[in-house]
Parts: C-alpha cells; structure tokens; sequence
C-alpha cells in the first residue's frame, strides 16, 4: 500500500481493534515492511494517538487510553449500532446522558454515509420502543436539527402549537436544549416577540434552520437550566412534597437518583427526610411508591387524599383477584 494517508488509516483501525498488533502481521496486512509499520506509527504518535510499543523479538502495537480522545474509525455495522443506540437515548431521555446523546448522534448523522443513513432509518422505522408513558417523546431527527442549529449559532425557524392549542410560526436564536424531568426544552430568543421563550419540543415541529448566523445573546439567568427551571416554576402549579422516610439517607438517594429536584437529609441511620417538587401528586405518589419502603407524608396535604384513593383501588384490584373461582 503505496498511498500513506490510506495506509495510516487503515493501520488505526486496526489498532483501534482492542488487541495486541505483532508489528510483523501489520505489516503483512498492509503489504508493507515491518520498518515502514514502524514509521507509521511514528506518525499517528506525532498527531496524538497513543500507540504502545511492547519489547520483545517479535515486538507489537496496541493503541492505549490518552489525555484526550482522538477520532474513531468505525465499520458499517459499529456505526449503524451506535446511531440506533443514541437515538434511542436522546428520544426518551436516559436520565444523565440525553444531552450528551442529542450532541453526539448529530455529528454522526453529519458524516454518516447515505447507504448507512438508509439502514439507520429502516431499523428504526421497523422497530417500536416499549415506553414507560411517564412523559411524552420526541423525535431525534428534529432534536438534532434544533441541537445542530445551537452548535452553528443558526437562526431557526419552526411550526408551534402552544398549551392552549394556538398554532404558531416562530424565527428563534437557539440558545440550549434542556431535558427537564419528562420532557425536553428549547432555550431562544425570539425574534417576533423579541424576548426569551421557552419551547417545549414535543409541541415543535418542522424545524428549519434558515442559514442565517447570529451573535448570541445574554441570557437573563444564570445558564439555561436556571432559566427552564423559573420559567417552570412560574408556568405550572408547583407541589413541594416533604416526608420521613423510613431508610437510610444513602439507600433513597440511589433510589432516586437522577431527579435534580429532590434532596435527601439523614435523620438517623436508618431515617431519612425527603424533599422534592413536581407539577403533579401522580408524579409525587409514584416517587413515593417506588422507593419500596414506609413513608410519611408531611406536605403537600392534597397528597393524602390521593395515597387513599390509589390505596382503595389497589386494595379492590387485589380482593377481585382473591375471589376469582375454580374449575
């Protein structure tokens, strides 16, 4: 192999393989000498990829962890796994990586192939995710489009339908994409109202990014999460829940891990105080339920009655069973 920009590549996807290379077997993969191997390796060394020489007679490569990650080589079918994976991440936002996934599944999608976009697309056309229905969904073709346009300092266009049903057309600077709870937000400036607004995406639609730069904004909050989290707070009725729950501090803060909006305070050893918000008892009541172990209930005092409600209809569920007749 002749042509040493090809060759070096093909040399770091093997090296990227997570084995040993014997110098000699690069070497008789790429149909060079062990010395010109050497010297290749030299030179993927000198743009930063961290090859590891081992001593010996036979001597080999392998590529190790370095300070920063350079780019990945990948075949059809790693690249296919990946996109449908992150997709998957950024539609139903996996608590702690959503962002991150909407941030990485639009680079790939930027230099994917057409062939390898078409078999993206099929797989995910022919499958159906089971979904736990705690919040709507949304699609991560338009979550990468509103995350590519956030990156580029875009301007955006898009279709609108507000709470109460109005539909809209909207030209926005998009400042930040912010997953929230159950639910994910588009952080902008808009043009036609010439404020800050606050977008739901499940409720956006026919993104259009218009080729136009922008200077960005100052943002009146903190950072963007600040800003969803006091547009929230004053948007919906907010229930602040406060309860002793019967386990450890350490035992509920894994149990609810991943909701920012809950604090946990020991008690005792093996009591604990829990605090958290949400914009509705349901969402209180399952939180509640799901840490598996007895609670109780200080505020808010509308969630009483809701625990026994649920109480009644899980008792009744259980005595229909019990009265079930044989054959």
């Amino acid at each position: 192999m002749t042509d040493t920009p090809a060759r070096l590549l093909s040399l770091l996807s093997l090296l990227q393989t997570p084995r040993e290379w014997p110098g000699s077997e690069l070497a008789e993969r790429l149909h060079v000498s062990p010395r010109t191997i050497r010297r290749d390796v030299d030179r993927l060394r000198a743009l930063g990829y961290p090859v590891e020489a081992t001593m010996g007679a036979v001597g080999g490569y392998r590529l190790v962890a370095g300070t920063a990650m350079p780019p990945l080589l990948l075949d059809d079918e790693e690249a296919v796994a990946i996109a449908v994976g992150l997709r998957a991440a950024a539609g139903h936002a996996v608590v702690g990586i959503e962002e991150a996934s909407v941030r990485a599944l639009g680079k790939l999608l930027q230099v994917l192939p057409n062939r390898l976009r078409h078999r993206v697309g099929a797989l995910n056309t022919a499958t159906v995710p089971l979904l736990t229905g705690d919040g709507p969904t949304v699609d991560p073709e338009e979550l990468t489009v509103l995350a590519n346009a956030v990156t580029n300092r875009e301007r955006l266009r898009f279709a609108y339908r507000a709470g109460d049903g109005a539909e809209t057309r909207r030209l926005v600077e998009p400042d930040r994409l912010v997953s929230a709870g159950r639910r994910w937000y588009l952080v902008g400036y808009d043009l036609h109202r010439d404020d800050w607004r606050l977008f739901r995406v499940d409720r956006l639609s026919e993104p259009f990014p218009t080729g136009a730069r922008f200077t960005p904004r100052p943002l009146p909050a903190e950072d963007a999460a600040a800003f969803v989290a006091g547009k929230l707070r004053r948007q919906s009725p907010t229930y602040t829940l406060e309860a002793t729950v019967q386990a450890s501090a350490a035992e509920v803060e894994r149990r609810i891990g991943g909701y920012g909006d809950s604090t946990v305070e020991p008690v005792d050893e093996r009591t604990c105080r829990l605090r958290s918000r949400a914009d509705s008892l349901e969402w209180l009541a399952m939180r509640l339920l799901m840490l598996g172990c007895e609670f109780e209930v200080h505020r808010p005092t509308e969630l009483h009655a809701h625990l026994r409600d649920l109480a009644d209809r899980a008792g009744r569920a259980a005595n229909s069973g019990s009265r079930g007749g044989t054959d």
